[in-house]
């Protein structure tokens, strides 16, 4: 399961995030999303756990708690957007 984390301190790592989670079973991958344009951390990140069970125990149990100071928001990750090929440019012509 794909566990979304929210509210993370700036300087929070990925080793950290992985450690609150391998207390409740099997970690995959632990991953801070990171900025980059400014290489700084979004505050973000998602948290891999094979076993179902395991990580809505981990959500249950992590949702609201202290990270690093910060309170944070665990819940199970929604499946990303398609998103679409266009950019911007609308329908404006310039007549002369």
């Amino acid at each position: 399961m794909n566990i979304f984390v929210a509210k993370l301190d700036y300087n929070t790592q990925d080793y950290e995030l992985r450690s609150a989670f391998e207390e409740f079973g099997t970690v995959d991958s632990a991953k801070i999303i990171i900025d980059r344009e400014t290489g700084r951390s979004k505050g973000f990140g998602f948290v891999e756990m094979e076993n179902d069970d395991e990580a809505k125990n981990a959500i249950d149990s992590l949702n609201g708690t202290e990270l690093d100071g910060r309170t944070i928001v665990v819940k199970e990750a929604e499946p990303r957007r398609e998103r679409s090929g266009g950019g911007g440019g609308g329908g404006f012509q310039r007549r002369y």
